[in-house]
C-alpha cells in the first residue's frame, strides 16, 4: 500500500465545497483543515504509487477552487 499526503491551497470562501468534493474521491482516506500556508491536508492511499498519483493529477488537481498543491510521497525509513 502506498501513501501520500497532499497539501492544498484553496480559494477564499470555497473550503466547504472543496472539502466535500475531496471526501467523495476514492483513495482519499482522510482530509483535515490545517493552519499555515496551506488550507487542507489530504491522505491518499492506493495499491501502487502510480495509482495514487493518478488520483492527485486526474481528480484532485481538477477540483474547482483549488489554487495549488504540494505532494508528499511517503518512504520507508530505517
Amino acid at each position: 500500500m502506498e501513501t501520500l499526503y497532499l497539501l492544498i491551497e484553496i480559494e477564499v470562501g470555497r473550503l466547504d465545497e472543496v472539502l466535500a468534493r475531496l471526501r467523495a474521491i476514492p483513495h482519499v482516506v482522510e482530509v483535515q483543515a490545517v493552519t499555515g500556508p496551506f488550507d487542507l491536508i489530504a491522505k491518499v492511499q492506493a495499491e501502487h504509487i502510480n495509482e495514487a498519483l493518478d488520483v492527485v493529477i486526474g481528480k484532485i488537481r481538477r477540483i474547482s477552487g483549488i489554487k495549488g498543491t504540494e505532494t508528499l510521497v511517503t518512504v520507508s525509513a530505517g
